[in-house]
C-alpha cells in the first residue's frame, strides 16, 4: 500500500520518473543564465527575493537549477503517494493491508526489509545520476565540490522511455517550465500535507472527506 508511493516516492530523487530533456537543446549548451533560464513566468518573472541568482556564477547557477528541478520531481511523488498510499490503507494486497494511519507514520510501520530495499534502490539510483551529470571529485578542484559537468543540462539525465520530448527549442523550453512549475507547486503542497498531518494526526484524504461532510452540513 503506502509502500509502493514510498518506493516511488523516493526514488524520485534520482529524477527517473519525470519527463525531462533527452537531448541537449541551444540554451543547454550555451552560457546558463538567469536570462536564458526557463521557468520564469509571469506575473512573477525571475523570482528570486533573496538574490541568490545574481550571486551566482554559471557553475553555482547550474547547481541550484538540479536541485530546484529534483526536489521537484521528488515533490510530485510525495503528493502522489500522500493520496494514493492514504486512499488505499487497509485494502491493498501490500503487507497484508496492515498498514493504515496518515501517510506520515506509514514509513515506520513496514518491514525492514522493505526499508533496506528501499535504501538500497535509492543509493543505486542516486550514484547513476551523479555519474551521469557530475565530475568525477577526484578529476574536480577542492573549493568546488558537487561540480557538474559543463555538457550537463540540469535535470537532464537522458530518461524518455515515452518519447514525449519535442524536438522544436521553444516547445522543450516551455515544457521544462511546465515541470518546474509544477514541481513548485508540488513542494509547497508536500510541505502542507506533512505540517497538517503532524498537528492534528490525521490524513490528508480524511481531511478532505472531513471538508466535504462540512461542506454538505452548512450547504456550501
Amino acid at each position: 500500500m503506502m509502500k509502493l508511493a514510498i518506493a516511488s516516492l523516493l526514488a524520485g530523487s534520482a529524477a527517473a520518473f519525470a519527463p525531462v530533456p533527452a537531448a541537449r537543446t541551444s540554451s543547454a549548451i550555451g552560457a546558463f543564465t538567469v536570462d536564458n533560464m526557463p521557468g520564469a513566468l509571469a506575473p512573477m518573472g525571475f523570482f528570486d527575493p533573496l538574490g541568490f541568482a545574481a550571486k551566482a556564477d554559471e557553475v553555482t547557477l547550474k547547481r541550484y537549477r538540479e536541485a530546484e528541478v529534483t526536489h521537484g520531481r521528488v515533490a510530485m511523488l510525495a503528493v502522489l503517494g500522500f493520496l494514493v498510499g492514504e486512499a488505499v490503507e487497509g485494502s491493498s494486497f501490500l503487507f497484508d493491508a496492515q498498514i493504515t494511519g496518515p501517510a506520515i507514520d506509514h514509513f515506520l510501520q513496514v518491514p525492514t526489509w522493505a526499508d533496506v530495499l528501499a535504501v538500497t534502490f535509492i543509493g543505486a539510483a542516486e550514484a547513476q545520476r551523479a555519474q551521469f551529470g557530475w565530475v568525477d571529485p577526484a578529476d574536480a578542484s577542492f573549493d568546488q565540490p558537487g561540480l557538474l559537468k559543463e555538457d550537463y543540462y540540469p535535470g537532464d539525465i537522458g530518461f524518455d522511455p515515452l518519447g514525449i520530448r519535442p524536438e522544436d527549442p521553444e516547445e522543450l523550453e516551455l515544457m521544462i517550465t511546465r515541470e518546474l512549475q509544477n514541481g513548485r507547486l508540488a513542494m509547497l503542497a508536500a510541505a502542507g500535507f506533512l505540517a497538517q498531518e503532524a498537528v492534528d494526526g490525521l490524513g490528508i484524504v480524511e481531511h478532505f472527506k472531513i471538508s466535504m461532510i462540512e461542506s454538505a452540513d452548512f450547504g456550501l
